[in-house]
């Protein structure tokens, strides 16, 4: 059963997070940080936290955020964190979650999904080339905020 998710399944959803950093270059787990990302989340008008059921168990989970998107001439949605119980993966649960997601934003406007994919994980980029998702010809910069840096 593909649901939105809720506060009380952020304590199953954390493992799920953990499992997706453990295979990510860039990203470090923090379960104290990662409860807040996700708190913030459920509360945003412009997110939407999907879970995956089975057995009343929260076995796989994704993320999206809308944002407006000037090349598009409006709305697009980054995804973030598709992840599926490594015991229940290829049972076509994570095609259903993005499913979902696209439904949900369809439904406010957004003219395109996209997503930051570990450029090392095979499975995963086989997986979106296989539901037609495209390369682009962007790379991925990122600055760091430092929190001493604040005045």
């Amino acid at each position: 059963m593909i649901r939105p998710a809720q506060h009380s399944d952020i304590a199953a959803m954390l493992p799920l997070l953990e499992q997706l950093f453990a295979i990510e270059a860039d990203f470090q787990f923090d379960a104290v940080r990662q409860r807040c990302a996700l708190e913030l989340l459920l509360r945003s008008p412009t997110a939407r936290v999907l879970v995956a059921e089975c057995n009343s168990r929260v076995v796989a989970m994704v993320t999206g955020q809308l944002l407006i998107s000037t090349a598009e001439g409006g709305p697009a949605l980054v995804v973030e964190d598709l992840v599926v119980a490594k015991t229940c993966q290829r049972q076509g649960i994570a095609t259903r979650l993005l499913e979902g997601l696209t439904r949900w934003a369809r439904s406010r406007g957004a003219h395109r999904l996209q997503l930051l994919a570990d450029q090392n994980n095979a499975t995963a980029l086989e997986f979106y080339r296989g539901r037609d998702w495209q390369n682009t010809q962007l790379i991925c910069l990122r600055f760091r905020i430092s929190e001493k840096e604040e005045t």
